[in-house]
């Protein structure tokens, strides 16, 4: 029996064989199909997770190895009543999706690029999202997306330093 905390919750696997890729444990037995299959060797970055924190391809991970980890997925993001993350919203309002296959994995490498990079330059938001494939070639929107959320919490620090400091 393996049990995976994913999106904060312990979801049983059942009787699944352990060498079962997390993408295939998180579509076909949770039903959690945000996370996309792409090309099936961890080259196009559509399956992209957390794994405590850091991306990694969904594709190749067996779930017999993931016990006792924190995994996210796309589902993950949002708050619980559906709230969008404000890299989710930023998303939406930058207009980035076309035919949207991609977008699960490349947010869920934007998203971890700001946790570790608030403040991130052009040619960090390049390497984080460089094994992200994109077929419709948003990569300017994206990129758009990212630093918009990244000023914006950059003029929220301000703004509270500020407010600490009686101005």
């Amino acid at each position: 029996m393996i049990t995976l905390n994913i999106n904060g919750e312990v979801k049983s696997l059942g009787d699944i064989d352990p060498e079962t890729p997390l993408l295939w444990a998180l579509r076909d037995t949770l039903g959690l199909v945000g996370t996309k299959y792409g090309c099936g060797i961890a080259q196009c970055g559509a399956c992209t997770v957390h794994v405590d924190g850091n991306p990694a391809r969904a594709c190749q991970l067996p779930v017999g190895a993931l016990q006792g980890v924190i995994i996210t997925t796309i589902e993950g993001l949002a708050a619980k009543d559906g709230t969008l993350s404000d890299l989710q919203q930023a998303w939406v309002d930058y207009d980035v999706p076309q035919c949207g296959y991609c977008q699960a994995g490349q947010l869920m490498s934007a998203t971890a690029l700001l946790e570790r990079t608030p403040k991130p330059t052009d040619d960090d938001i390049k390497t984080a999202l460089s094994g992200n494939l994109c077929r419709c070639g948003t990569y300017n929107r994206i990129a758009g997306a990212i630093k918009s959320v990244a000023n914006k919490k950059a003029e929220l620090e301000v703004t509270e330093t500020d407010r600490a400091k009686g101005a």
